[in-house]
């Protein structure tokens, strides 16, 4: 069940949220539960101090206004670039340099080792880069045939 809360910024621009009793919490930030898996399921807010205020079992349950003041603040702290195109790689040996197409642009990654890819399902990869960026392909299935031709020679 979705508490009942209002969801504001302050004058510094934290999000502060206001309980059904009328209790403020300053400083609140929000924390997906699997960011990955189920991104708009399961959603803690958390005060200034590591305590769970709330918790969201939908995101699309709250009121609109408070939907987009805590998706705007979990896009400011989560950086996951999804992979939509493998444009190039350098070698099929590691370390090798990736040219990829991503949801944010074109991008540059270097892939240490075929450990650094992580399958989370069937159609999902997780990709670390050497400076510790997370890549998603989200679906293996929706890439192109030259970039799925690519992704197999490390898989």
């Amino acid at each position: 069940m979705t508490p009942n809360l209002q969801v504001e910024r302050d004058p510094w621009g934290r999000l502060v949220v206001i309980a059904a009793d009328g209790e403020r919490f300053a400083n609140v930030t929000p924390v997906r539960a699997f960011p990955i898996a189920a991104p708009d399921e399961g959603l803690s807010l958390v005060s200034a101090e590591g305590h769970e205020i709330a918790w969201i079992e939908r995101l699309a349950d709250l009121p609109p206004s408070a939907c987009e003041l805590i998706e705007a603040e979990l896009k400011s702290r989560e950086f996951v670039p999804e992979i939509v195109r493998i444009r190039s790689v350098s070698s099929f040996a590691c370390p090798s340099v990736w040219q990829v197409e991503t949801d944010r642009g074109d991008s540059e990654l270097t892939l240490k080792g075929e450990e650094d890819i992580r399958r989370l399902s069937p159609t999902r990869l997780l990709i670390a880069d050497s400076h510790g960026i997370e890549f998603l392909i989200r679906d293996l299935t929706a890439l192109d045939r030259q970039s799925r031709k690519l992704l197999d020679r490390f898989l």
